[in-house]
């Protein structure tokens, strides 16, 4: 039997091992197709990054509200300290004095005083001048009873016992927030209708019961009712609150998505220094819009409320002091935005931004070197600190953005105090690199010579 034969080498005559080598209109035809498939992608990316852009941008001022809305809400503490500064602001104290001191006048008769004086003076026969003048006293006594009773009142409203009954009411009722938000009618603060009105009561109770003490007894017979104080109407309050519920419930989630779709922009994008540029300017600009609808906001709301339910002066401090947490961190990203945007700029190639790294580092160096000289050497440490000098920076960088982050409630001066952290660690980081003198290889160069 024989043997099976074997099988011939594939390519034996070697063609397999040829290589293809492609004509300069191969060459040319494959330069193109690559070139353009690199411009669909980074076009792609382009169109992919600008989309995110756009998302974020619009649903950055919903972001901030929703935040301020959600932690006003949950936060009794943030919500205290919001409505605490209305207690002693003179307006809404002139406000509150007004009215309780016209509710207890109305209640002394005081025409029935003069009429009984009268009908006394007349039985005991006196003359008739001087019922006349019995009869004068009403207006009299009742600016005098007006007199009295507005000064007790107004020691009341003006002590810091009011401020501490208004915090602990407020704290107790916490609560009233979320039922004006969702239209529920309980509460401090509460919708009726197209009406949001103040509830007075705990502060009606605490005078009442202080003119009884200085022994006004009809001051007992303040009634109960009506003790509320209008502080915003519009018939477009349903809306208003349909609105404030959707954002109470996206308040955790809307700015956290809003971070995640600016961060995925500057991802995607083939630039991403021009993009984070680009974002934070945006951004910023989103802030100043807000600012401004705050101001338009503030406008519509002063011209809702009529003089004769609330004056002008006391709306306005109402109004400023319930939105002046939503105003400090705007401003708060305003400048935050402005600082990235800079940085951003910084790190390109721009002439101006050259010049001031150039500056920088001859400024660091010679800081270094003057050290050095006078015998404050780093050694292996500086040299470290040059080779890894971006990721050094890049440390000092996240660890100021996770500072504000971690930061309860910053404002725009725990921006400013982190931001000169940040620089004076990146200059003693930059003077200390430069104080480890040149290195081995460069002193061998220059003895070379």
């Amino acid at each position: 039997m024989k043997p099976a034969a074997p099988p011939d080498p594939p390519d034996a005559d070697g063609s397999a091992n040829r290589k293809h080598v492609m004509t300069a209109e191969e060459r040319a035809e494959y330069e193109r197709l690559r070139r353009h498939a690199a411009v669909r992608h980074r076009r792609l990316r382009q169109a992919g990054s600008s989309v995110l852009l756009l998302l974020a941008l619009l649903l950055a001022p919903l972001a901030v509200v929703a935040a301020w809305v959600q932690d006003t809400v949950s936060d009794t503490d943030r919500y205290v300290e919001t409505v605490a500064p209305l207690a002693s602001e003179p307006p809404v104290q002139e406000v509150v004095i007004n009215r309780l001191t016209d509710r207890v006048v109305a209640n002394v008769d005081v025409a029935a005083v003069t009429d009984s004086l009268t009908r006394a003076l007349q039985d005991a026969g006196a003359p008739p001048r001087v019922v006349e003048g019995a009869e004068s006293l009403e207006a009299p006594l009742r600016s005098a009873v007006r007199s009295v009773v507005d000064a007790t009142i107004t020691r009341v409203i003006t002590s810091d016992a009011f401020q501490q009954v208004w915090e602990g009411a407020n704290r107790r009722s916490h609560a009233a927030v979320v039922n004006m938000l969702t239209g529920e009618r309980e509460g401090a603060v509460r919708a009726e209708g197209d009406t949001v009105q103040l509830d007075v009561g705990a502060v009606v109770d605490e005078v009442r019961e202080r003119l009884v003490d200085a022994g006004f007894d009809k001051a007992a017979a303040i009634p109960d009712t009506d003790r509320t104080i209008t502080l915003f109407q519009t018939e477009e309050l349903g809306k208003a609150q349909d609105t404030m519920r959707l954002l109470d419930i996206l308040g955790t989630w809307l700015p956290v998505l809003t971070v995640v779709l600016a961060a995925l922009a500057v991802w995607t994008a083939p630039a991403h220094r021009v993009m984070l540029t680009i974002t934070a300017t945006g951004v910023g600009v989103m802030m100043v819009v807000l600012l401004v609808a705050l101001a338009v906001v503030r406008r519509v709301y002063l011209d809702s409320v009529p003089p004769t339910a609330l004056p002008t002066d006391a709306a306005a401090a109402i109004y400023d002091t319930f939105v002046r947490f939503l105003r400090d961190s705007t401003r708060t990203l305003l400048v935050v935005a402005v600082i990235t945007a800079l940085v951003a700029y910084l790190y390109g190639p721009g002439r101006p931004a050259r010049a001031v790294r150039t500056t920088a580092d001859r400024g660091t160096t010679a800081a270094g070197r003057g050290l050095h000289r006078a015998g404050v050497r780093t050694g292996s440490t500086g040299r470290w600190l040059t080779d890894h000098r971006a990721w050094t920076t890049g440390g000092v960088i996240a660890a100021g953005a996770l500072a504000l982050v971690l930061w309860n409630h910053p404002t725009v001066g725990a921006v400013a105090l982190v931001l000169g952290i940040a620089l004076a660690v990146l200059i003693v980081v930059a003077v200390l690199a430069a104080a480890a003198g040149p290195t081995a290889g460069h002193e061998d160069r220059a003895a070379a010579p």
